[in-house]
């Protein structure tokens, strides 16, 4: 995957503005998706012709469109590699306004945990494993090798940056990238709604109740597991919710009938830890579903 490698400042005949674009042609140069902020480190807002989406989007936006405007509208999603791109005249208005360079972190196949204050640096110390960190105006970016479905206030002081979102280039940074951690992943994912049983604990899948399946053929709840395994295989974000989605959705028909037998439930899992889930967060997602259902282990 992409590494974030040091970006010399360049200076040319138009001072500052020429090193924003310096700097975005070096990284698109290293497979970082670049794009311009404005002041206020936001992005630029669309032209006329894509204002409120009505062009369609572009095509790497959660739905995808045919958008193919040559001026970098629609925030996270107008950062390229694409040299001719970052220095066309489409895009030279906006560097000459431009107060900084910002990348997509889910681009160049990174995860950035924004750490904005003393306290969230202490939490992430404490809790996450150490890797490559760039100092920011307020607080750290923690950079890891991976991409998952970003969130903003996972907890105070805390953003995760990945996928369909953009963070501020300041720089390579110090340390060594290391790997993605659970802890991190854990943080954007949602909870489900409380219920009035605590959370079992779960080793094996659903068995032994006594109600009569009102599927009553084998070859329904195949049929069932198999697209169940196609929904999770064919998840493009936010993967934690939709494994814990899928398995709600097949406990909602199955969990009260005994039909579920071993090997169906480990083909949702095995489903679920091919798109990177590990067991210990398949497990969870499994007894939340039953706990949200009423049901429990036997």
């Amino acid at each position: 995957m992409t590494q974030l490698i040091r970006t010399p400042r360049v200076a040319d005949g138009d001072g500052l503005v020429g090193g924003h674009l310096a700097t975005a042609l070096s990284l698109a140069a290293r497979g970082v998706p670049a794009l311009p902020l404005r002041a206020g480190k936001v992005p630029f807002g669309n032209c006329p012709a894509c204002a409120k989406n009505v062009c369609g989007g572009r095509p790497n936006m959660k739905v995808p469109g045919p958008c193919v405007c040559p001026q970098p509208c629609h925030g996270w999603a107008a950062a390229t590699t694409e040299p001719g791109v970052i220095g066309s005249p489409g895009w030279a208005r906006v560097w000459r306004q431009a107060a900084g360079v910002a990348y997509h972190p889910g681009g160049a196949g990174v995860t950035v945990v924004d750490l904005d204050n003393a306290d969230a640096i202490a939490w992430a110390r404490a809790s996450l494993p150490a890797t490559r960190t760039v100092p920011t105006t307020r607080g750290e970016h923690w950079i890891y090798r991976g991409t998952m479905h970003g969130a903003n206030a996972v907890r105070s002081g805390v953003d995760v940056k990945s996928l369909m979102a953009y963070a501020r280039w300041l720089g390579s940074g110090t340390g060594t990238m290391a790997i993605l951690p659970d802890a991190v992943r854990a943080l954007a994912v949602k909870e489900p709604p409380a219920t009035r049983r605590p959370p079992q604990a779960l080793s094996m899948p659903l068995g032994g109740q006594q109600e009569t399946c009102p599927h009553r053929t084998p070859t329904y709840l195949d049929r069932g597991i198999a697209m169940a395994e196609q929904r999770i295989t064919g998840a493009r974000e936010a993967v934690h919710a939709t494994v814990y989605r899928t398995f709600l959705a097949v406990l909602s028909k199955h969990g009260r009938c005994g039909c579920l037998t071993e090997a169906h439930t480990a083909r949702l899992f095995t489903a679920a830890q091919a798109k990177g889930e590990s067991p210990r967060h398949c497990e969870d997602a499994w007894t939340n579903a039953l706990t949200t259902l009423g049901l429990s282990h036997v």
